[in-house]
């Protein structure tokens, strides 16, 4: 292997791997300059050679990767508005159309706060669902979400940011940072989803919003003392 030939070179060899899984897709010359701007002093032909023979100068193919997430226990707010929780489930309708439902929940006393329909929810429907909350009911200090397509959107993020929330995302693969959402999905799906047949996104609208009222301000939970979210809210 070339680190073998070359062991003198090996820091140079060293600084250009770790450029390379920091920018998959850096050239030579941005390579360069960058390691110049660290103090090193190295002639570029020199470099070049060795950039060449570990055949970095070759198109490179890669893996969209997913930043580093932090790995978090769940938090326990304290407060209303202080965390809420968005996810996506999928249904189908009785003619076998697909749908998507967006829930939205506050963590602080579970309270459902939206469950939005259609075929497609892309990231700006999911900012403009924000935005409707926004309205009604505030915006929360931090947003937990998994890594889906629509959450990691540069567009969700960049919103979030002029709107000061911090957006928490989960370990891929560790629904268990986002319990308080997978727990009302599983029984929205019980009373729901797999309940009912539904023809059109109408009835599954319809449908919804009695549900939503019941769980809201009818239906107790262990884990707020046996109040309902809008008790433990108002402190009932």
């Amino acid at each position: 292997m070339y680190q073998k030939k070359l062991k003198q070179d090996d820091r140079y060899i060293n600084l250009l791997n770790d450029l390379v899984q920091k920018h998959v897709s850096i050239g030579f010359w941005q390579a360069y300059h960058r390691i110049r701007r660290t103090g090193e002093i190295i002639n570029h032909k020199k470099l070049y050679r060795i950039y060449t023979a570990m055949k970095l100068n070759l198109r490179r193919k890669s893996k969209k990767r997913l930043p580093a997430r932090v790995k978090r226990e769940l938090f326990q707010p304290e407060a209303m508005n202080e965390v809420w929780s968005i996810d996506f489930m999928s249904d189908s309708l009785w003619n076998g159309r697909k749908i998507r439902l967006l829930n939205v929940i506050d963590d602080y006393n579970r309270e459902i706060l939206w469950i939005e329909t259609d075929t497609s929810l892309p990231t700006h429907r999911v900012i403009r669902t924000l935005e409707a909350l926004k309205d009604s009911r505030g915006l929360p200090k931090m947003i937990r979400v998994d890594n889906g397509p629509e959450f990691i959107s540069s567009k969700l993020s960049l919103w979030c940011e002029e709107n000061s929330i911090q957006l928490l995302f989960i370990e891929p693969g560790s629904p268990t940072q986002n319990a308080y959402i997978e727990r009302f999905n599983g029984t929205f799906r019980r009373d729901v989803l797999n309940a009912y047949v539904f023809k059109s996104i109408e009835e599954v609208d319809q449908i919804t919003e009695k549900w939503m009222y019941d769980y809201n301000n009818k239906r107790p939970h262990t884990a707020l003392k046996n109040k309902t979210p809008v008790e433990f809210r108002i402190g009932v």
